[in-house]
């Protein structure tokens, strides 16, 4: 039996504590889509991200170099992000993902509307 207790580095915990944030997911989607985006263009694309949390988890993603930054010395300051090798090495892993869950919503969503009326109003979650 594997144990994945939370003493020392366990990587599966550490790793998904960073990709499992449906920010980190979404703008990683989003930078395989696009290519190469600035801040403002990632955060209309994804719509209802806070300027914090996109700040926030482009940081994380950057720091487990999952994504790249380059600052052009312009006036006003050009920033692009983009996908690096290790990213785009993740994005068919997360299409699986993506795919699944496409493929089992209906069905999750029948669930969830089933056992909600069987637990008598009362939140099963």
């Amino acid at each position: 039996m594997q144990n994945f207790h939370p003493t020392g580095i366990c990587p599966i915990r550490d790793i998904l504590s960073h990709l499992s944030s449906k920010w980190a997911t979404l703008i990683l989607i989003t930078l395989n889509a696009n290519k190469t985006m600035r801040f403002s263009d990632i955060q209309k694309s994804i719509g209802d991200i806070s300027q914090r949390m996109l700040t926030v988890t482009l940081r994380s993603l950057e720091t487990d170099g999952l994504i790249s930054r380059k600052i052009y010395a312009e006036i006003p300051p050009r920033v692009e992000y983009k996908l690096t090798e290790r990213g785009y090495s993740l994005i068919p892993h997360i299409e699986g993902l993506v795919n699944w869950a496409i493929e089992n919503m209906p069905m999750i969503m029948k669930n969830r509307k089933t056992n909600k009326l069987t637990t008598n109003g009362q939140e099963s979650f």
